[in-house]
């Protein structure tokens, strides 16, 4: 253990945890979050709705199966922390080619390993997610506090993460390690063409998309509602993404415009954009919702699912009424809205995400929901 250099995170109310670096070992103040999961760090780390953000993984064994070349979620990750129980730099995985420390020194991500937290996580869920700051432990408290207070919370985060041109999304299906999942198409024959807006999105959905037999287009998030019919969609997907669904004022203008000229369906901020561009209203949660076992009441079919979830906000549930929403899921551990539809326009939406990775796979009917509305509409023509 001698290797790694004595680091500490101070957070915006002086509270500070002593422990050991790992990753890049730079001075970064991000915002400090949780998330519950067992397994996925590769996922976490490499999905962009963390920008700007510092994870304590409440598991405490990281690092252990390595990183791999095809489970990123995107080709630059852009989380600002991770932070971590007991790291293993020796992993044991045949697909693995790279430590997480690796990694993260590769995307300036940093690291603290060597400290409770769960004593951490509970803290962060007292007072709510905040502002901290990784930095060396000869910082002085004022001088870490001083950082913090100079820091100006970004509003571009999205606009950072989205691609600046469109692109066709291509996969091969030979590189599913459970045949059975990338079979998962087979039984669409109709090919439908998507258009996915990315403002930040995971792969794996994209790999969903393919899997159903879609061709998918992804087009950046400031993209005209022009623009996307002029690409003949069978239907519009709004993706994932990090920060203030507010600040992501073009995406909404578009779906704005475009709802009821085609199918839509939206993932996490996907789904806050779809609310805002109906008239809802959204705010920020206290601490957030992040791990793989969070239950959701589907009120269609009266089940309950066990869904993965990573954000910060949520659609407010008093503004819905006379939108031309309805709510279709419920989170019964705080009664947030996880799920809406328009039957009218075509549109469906969950605060969850039905493609996991990681996580639970209970919610991927989902994607046949949004397959169906598709055929529905081509048949309607």
């Amino acid at each position: 253990m001698e290797k790694y250099t004595e680091r500490k995170l101070v957070l915006k109310d002086g509270k500070t945890f002593i422990g050991k670096g790992f990753g890049s070992l730079e001075d970064k103040v991000m915002e400090i979050v949780f998330n519950t999961s067992m397994v996925g760090y590769q996922e976490i780390i490499s999905d962009p709705s963390y920008t700007d953000q510092g994870v304590v993984m409440t598991y405490p064994l990281i690092g252990n199966y390595g990183i791999n070349d095809d489970d990123f979620e995107t080709e630059t990750p852009t989380i600002s922390g991770f932070i971590v129980r007991d790291y293993n730099d020796e992993p044991s995985n045949c697909r693995s080619t790279k430590t997480l420390s690796e990694v993260m020194q590769d995307y300036g991500i940093v690291g603290l390993f060597d400290i409770d937290t769960r004593e951490l996580a509970r803290h962060i869920r007292d007072i709510g997610s905040c502002l901290g700051i990784i930095t060396d432990v000869f910082t002085t408290t004022e001088a870490a506090l001083k950082k913090i207070e100079n820091y100006v919370v970004p509003h571009d985060a999205v606009n950072r993460v989205s691609p600046k041109e469109k692109y066709d999304f291509v996969y091969d299906l030979s590189k599913e390690l459970i045949p059975e999942r990338a079979s998962a198409g087979k039984k669409n024959h109709e090919v439908f063409h998507v258009v996915a807006i990315d403002c930040g999105m995971k792969k794996n959905i994209l790999r969903m998309f393919v899997k159903y037999g879609c061709k998918v287009t992804v087009v950046p998030w400031n993209t005209t509602s022009e623009e996307i019919m002029a690409l003949k969609p069978d239907g519009i997907f709004v993706s994932n993404g990090p920060a203030d669904p507010t600040d992501v004022t073009e995406t909404i203008k578009s779906i704005r415009e475009l709802k009821g000229k085609c199918p839509i369906f939206g993932i996490c901020l996907g789904h806050q954009i779809i609310s805002l561009a109906y008239g809802a209203k959204t705010y920020k949660l206290k601490f957030g919702h992040r791990g793989g076992n969070h239950p959701v009441k589907n009120y269609l079919t009266d089940k309950i699912e066990i869904t993965s979830q990573n954000h910060s906000y949520a659609v407010d549930l008093n503004s819905i009424d006379g939108t031309g929403l309805e709510v279709t899921h419920i989170n019964l551990l705080d009664n947030t809205v996880e799920g809406m539809r328009c039957v009218k326009d075509m549109v469906l939406s969950v605060q969850y995400h039905p493609e996991s990775a990681p996580g639970p796979q209970d919610s991927s009917y989902l994607f046949d929901d949004f397959i169906a509305m598709m055929k529905s509409r081509k048949e309607a023509r």
